[in-house]
Order: structure tokens, then sequence, then C-alpha cells
């Protein structure tokens, strides 16, 4: 039996494996882990469905100039043509014209060496990961306001202390189910669960409260909420007064935002403005959670900063069972944005600009500072400049399928097509390795050990079940291999608790700093917190309980205004489209879609009743989405869940993000993945010409 945690979501859940029957491999609940208590919900129990799969890759593969086509090759060629190609590339046009892409989903050794590989080996500045696509919104804002970002500064498990739970556009039953167990026995011990969200999703059957406003208006209708907590006297004044600075500002900034404006502008009753409010105001202890739907906006940091304001005012954050939290997505989405895969950031979550930063982590890596490139472009960014003249030539990826899961798909498609040399490690044909020159088989997560991070900022360990296929590497052995060929031989190590102490020591000092933590120590104590910065710390559960982690100990509230999304519906485009996930799929869908035992039915277009009859559709059959950049033929799910002006595509398949708007938050650099324009149609009436008009709900 081995103890080990969930492929998937950032709820990292406990779980067992193992191997009753010759070779198969099954999972078992692990009921002491304290995130999940043994419960897991659907992609956690066929979590091995790809082991022993066909699907899985077990030799590399190199495109064949002549004919096209992928051919098997050994490791040595493989890895002797990439370092070949990228030698020439770095000979000729400099070191940024490799570029690297990282996943919010690999180990924290993966990603502290991927970004190690990028700095002390290719000497690249151009290195970002699909993290940036996720949750950056809520870190950029969590920076700027509490001087640290950790998804959660509490356990999960606090959420049931609090009076009242406010989920800003968080589908937590359908995303990570083993988590609705909070709402529940928060809600039997007499508090109230509210959801913001266009869609009444499952997990607005467990709440009290339910408002749906437009896709893009969460901080039209945060600014609308402050707003009224001021004028009621509901702000907590010596909180704000001790503990916070810039509130007077932001206090003047609320006068605008009265709740028939809200209401005008978010679709959100100002009745039900007022009965929020009033409910908060009420509360001894108030929890906000926001997640993709209002994070994924071209103005999602500031979406944060006013849902973060609102904590503040009313004297939650740093209090018992209260305050602000992110619920981060990806699988080590807050560890992956810690320790290095960033373009803007060295190991610990320092910035790569600060020079004390540059020369504490060069020591640790025995390069000199002024080796280390600077800052490089965000992911999005560095897609959109592959193959141009001043952009990259060469992109190696690892842990992201970015034709399925990237902004504006179709476009970066192309961006793709144009590089010199595409290299992606997977453990299976993804469509990203489908179009690579190289494809390198790595382990997936049953056979390799490494630690996640989880929601909470709790370090974990997955072990080692299984050996891997023949001919199947980890990507550190990749990273090494390739590094030796580079004239670099041992920069990378390929033992992941070596490289794991390496972390800690180029994290010490730095925010997120793991110094203290080692494997034995995750293994006695279901996990440590961060920031833990020796061997006797405890790990720290809780943060701001006595100050903030800023120069002067408060926290800064700041002024933030309502612009809505960067694209507007029109006459041409009258719809709003989003996006999100389903309960049987997990991002991309490059792993589940290959899983026999979950359900896959595939893309499907969400509408209202109202909408579908007036463009003539029925349940199942197809539609068609259009939007400025691309379209979408999939079956209408026709529910009265949704706003009758919104239409929701899930992302898991090639298509969606075809459609989505790839306009970028100033701060954060994350793309509008969740609100813009569009219009639909039956198949039998399809109309593929721009500036048609279909057909768009009554607004």
């Amino acid at each position: 039996m081995t103890r080990t945690h969930c492929p998937y979501c950032s709820l990292q859940c406990g779980m067992t494996l193992e191997t009753p029957h010759r070779g198969a491999l099954e999972v078992a609940p692990w009921p002491e882990f304290p995130v999940n208590r043994g419960a897991l919900c659907r992609k956690g129990w066929t979590a091995t469905g790809l082991r022993g799969s066909r699907e899985r890759l077990t030799t590399p593969l190199v495109r064949d100039r002549a004919t096209g086509e992928l051919r098997a090759v050994d490791w040595d060629e493989a890895l002797d043509l990439v370092a070949g190609r990228l030698v020439a590339l770095r000979r000729d046009h400099g070191p940024d014209s490799v570029a690297v892409f990282g996943g919010g989903g690999l180990t924290n050794e993966k990603a502290y060496a991927l970004g190690k590989f990028a700095r002390a080996v290719l000497g690249t500045s151009q290195v970002d990961y699909n993290g940036r696509w996720c949750m950056s919104s809520a870190a950029s804002a969590s920076h700027r306001a509490f001087g640290i970002d950790r998804g959660l500064p509490f356990p999960l498990a606090d959420v049931e202390d609090t009076e009242v739970l406010v989920l800003v556009g968080s589908n937590l039953a359908e995303t990570m189910p083993p988590a609705a167990r909070h709402l529940d026995r928060l809600r039997e011990r007499g508090g109230r669960v509210v959801v913001i969200d266009p869609r009444r999703t499952p997990t607005a059957d467990r709440a009290d409260v339910v408002v749906q406003p437009l896709p893009g208006t969460d901080l039209a209708v945060a600014l609308g909420l402050l707003h009224l907590l001021a004028a009621a006297g509901a702000v907590d004044e010596h909180y704000v007064a001790t503990r916070t600075t810039g509130f007077e500002d932001v206090r003047r900034s609320l006068a605008a935002w009265w709740p028939e404006r809200v209401e005008r502008v978010s679709g959100v009753s100002a009745g039900e403005l007022r009965d929020l409010a009033g409910l908060l105001a009420g509360a001894e202890r108030v929890m906000v959670l926001t997640a993709r739907g209002a994070e994924q906006h071209s103005s999602g940091t500031d979406t944060v900063s006013a849902w973060i304001n609102l904590t503040l005012a009313l004297g939650m954050c740093g209090k018992s069972g209260a305050g602000y939290g992110c619920l981060t997505g990806q699988g080590n989405g807050q560890g992956g944005r810690e320790h290095g895969q960033k373009a803007d950031q060295l190991p610990g979550y320092r910035l790569i600009d600060d020079p004390v930063a540059r020369d504490h982590v060069a020591r640790v890596w025995g390069v000199e500072a002024g080796s280390l490139p600077g800052r490089g472009r965000s992911a999005y960014e560095l897609l959109d400049a592959l193959g141009t003249r001043e952009g990259p030539r060469a992109l190696l990826v690892h842990g992201s399928n970015i034709v399925v899961s990237a902004p504006n798909a179709g476009h970066v498609a192309e961006r793709l097509a144009a590089l010199d040399l595409l290299v992606v490690a997977d453990l299976v044909m993804s469509e990203t390795a489908a179009v690579a020159d190289v494809v390198l088989p790595v382990t997936q997560w049953a056979e390799e050990t490494g630690t996640m991070t989880n929601l909470e900022g709790r370090v974990i360990l997955r072990e080692r079940a299984v050996v891997p296929p023949p001919g199947v590497r980890t990507d550190l052995e990749v990273l090494a291999g390739l590094a030796e060929r580079l004239g670099r031989p041992g920069t990378i190590g390929t033992d992941p608790e070596a490289v794991f102490a390496e972390l800690g020591r180029a994290s010490a000092g730095g925010s997120a700093d793991y110094a203290g933590i080692d494997y034995h120590r995750i293994r006695d104590e279901y996990g440590v917190f961060w920031p833990c910065p020796s061997a006797d710390h405890p790990g720290t559960p809780r943060l701001f309980a006595d100050r903030f982690p800023t120069p002067d100990g408060r926290a800064r509230c700041v002024v933030v205004e309502h612009h809505g999304p960067a694209e507007v519906v029109s006459d041409d485009y009258p719809l709003h489209l989003t996006t999100g996930r389903v309960l049987a799929q997990y991002q991309s869908g490059a792993q589940t879609r290959r899983v026999r035992d979950l359900p896959d039915s595939g893309p499907f277009v969400e509408l209202h009743p109202q909408l579908a009859d007036r463009i003539g559709a029925r349940d199942g059959e197809p539609v068609v989405v259009v939007t400025r950049r691309g379209e979408l033929e999939a079956p209408a799910s026709v529910v009265d869940t949704i706003r009758p002006d919104t239409v929701f595509v899930p992302f898991h398949w090639v298509g969606a993000n075809r459609l989505t708007n790839d306009a970028l938050d100033p701060t954060s650099r994350m793309p509008e993945f969740k609100a813009c324009a569009a219009r639909i149609s039956t198949a039998r009436d399809r109309v593929a010409t721009p500036g048609t008009r279909l057909v768009g709900a009554a607004r």
C-alpha cells in the first residue's frame, strides 16, 4: 500500500494505491488525511485509468521531414536532436530564441527544475506556464493587499466555522466535490452559503442565497455591496484604522455605486443587493472565496481586490473562521506559482528583478547573478510572439496542452506552426503533442515521487507506487539529459528528494519559504504549511492573525473601478459567452477523456429555454456559437439555470477556446476566458459570415 494524493485538482485529496492483483493498481481511501478524510470524486476513484492504457506514450517520437509523420526513435537520438537544434538557435539568434512553457500540474521539484533549466542552462528569459491562466489575478490582488499570495490563508476546514460564506465564481460542488461537504456542515451549524455565478450550478443547489450577475460584473456587485455596508455603518472602523491603509480613498470611491446603478450594470436587482448586504452586515464571521469565474477577466485583479476590500472593511482578515481566500484550481496551482517557472519569478516567490533575490538564488545555483536573465513575456504574450521576428523560434512544453487550453486557440495554433522546433513532454498524445516536432514520453503521477502544494498552502508528498513503463522517463531526467548535452552536466538533479532539498535552500527567506520542510516531516505531519523557515518551525496553517507581511504590517485597501469585459455585446454579437468545467472532466481533458470509466459526452452549449425558443433550438440538437475569433458546433443543452442572455460552453474539448478572448488583465496578464460577445444559431440556420446577426436574448 502506498499513501499518495489524487493527480487532479488543488485539494490534492489523500488516497492509497494498492496492487491486489498481478500489477493492477487500485485506489483506496486514506481516511486519516485531513483534507478529504477518505472522500474522493469520480475522477479520484478512477485515477489509475491510464495505467496500462494503449494510449500511453512509451518511446520518443520525431517528425520525419520527408513524410511529415512522427517516427519512433531512441532517447539518445531524440535528446541529441533537440540539444543540437537548441545550440544552433541560441548561437544564431540568442538565448531568448528558445522558450519554455510549464504547467500548474507539475510537482514542485519539476516546476523548480524547469525554471532553473530555462535560466541557468538555456539562459532564456522566455519561460512561463499555464497557471498564468488560472490563479494569477487572485495572486496579484493578494500580493498588493496582503504582501503575500497563498490561496487560502487558513485550512479549508475553517469554512465550517464561518457564519456567511460567499462563493464568487466557484462551482465547487463539481470542480472539487469532496470540499462540498464543508458547505453542508456549515449550513447544519446554522451558517449561510451565498453563491454568485451567472449559472445556477450544483453548488448553488447547496446554497441559501443565489445571485446571477452578467458575466464580467462581479466587480460591480462587490462595489455595490461595500457601498451599502459603508452607508449602513457596518464597517469595522477600529480594524480599518489599526490594520489597514487606504480605506478612506476606497470609501470615497464607492459613492457612485448605489444599488440601482449596480442593477443596471450587473442585472442583480437592487433588492437582492440590499438583502445580501444586510446578511453580511449582521454576521460576526464572513468568508469570501473567489475562483476562476471572478478572476479570468481582463479586470480580474481589480475584481478580487474589490472583494478583498469588502472583507477588510468588515474586519474579517486574520479573524478565525473568516477572511478572504482563493480556491486554487490546478493540482499544484499554488506550488507551481512559487518556485520559478513564471516569467517574473525566482524560487520562494521572489521577483527576478530584485538584486537581493538574484544574488541569493545565484549562490544556491553556483552561477553569477549577472548571468541570470531578466523578466520575460507572460504566458499568452509568449505564445503570441512564437515564430515572429522578435519572438522565440523554439518552444519546450512540459505539463500543458496549449492547443486546447489557450485563449484564442486558433491563433495560438498558428503561432505553434510557425516555430522552427516544438518539443512536447507528455504521457499521452495530447492535441499539442500531435503537432510537435519531438514528443518525449514522461511518467504519470503514480510512477514518480514529488511534492505538491495544495490550495491551503499545505506541502504534501506524492509517493511512487509503481515503476513506469519501459522507455518512459521523468521530466527531471529529460531536463538533466538536455542540460548535459548543452554543456551543463549536474545542473539539474534527477532525485526528487535532493531537488526538493535544493528548492528549500533556494526558497529560504522568500515569502514562500520551504527551508524547514523535508519529505520526512511531510509524511509524519500529513503535510506542512508554508512558510516554514526552519526544521523546528511548526509551519503556518493560518496567516494574518497579528500582522500582514507588508512593510508596515497593515493590509492595503486599493481603489478599483468597474469597466466591464473588454469585449461588449453588440447587434452582431448580442450574447454573453462564458466557459467552465464539468464534473467528469479536468482541464484540457488530455487524461480524463482517455479514462474509460469517466463519461465523455463531448462539448455542449448551455442556453436558456427563452433563447432556445427564439432560435428554434431543441435540446440535444446541434447549435453553432460564433465569436469574433471562431465558431463551435455542439449539441444544445437547454436549461433554465442560466441567464437568458448568456451561453455556456465547457472547455475540456477542442473548440471552446477558439471562441474566447485573449484580452489581458494589465496586472496579472490573465486572459479573459470568462466573458466575450457571441451569437448563436441552430446548425440548420448556420450563418458564418461575420457581421450577420443571428439572434440574441432580449436585453
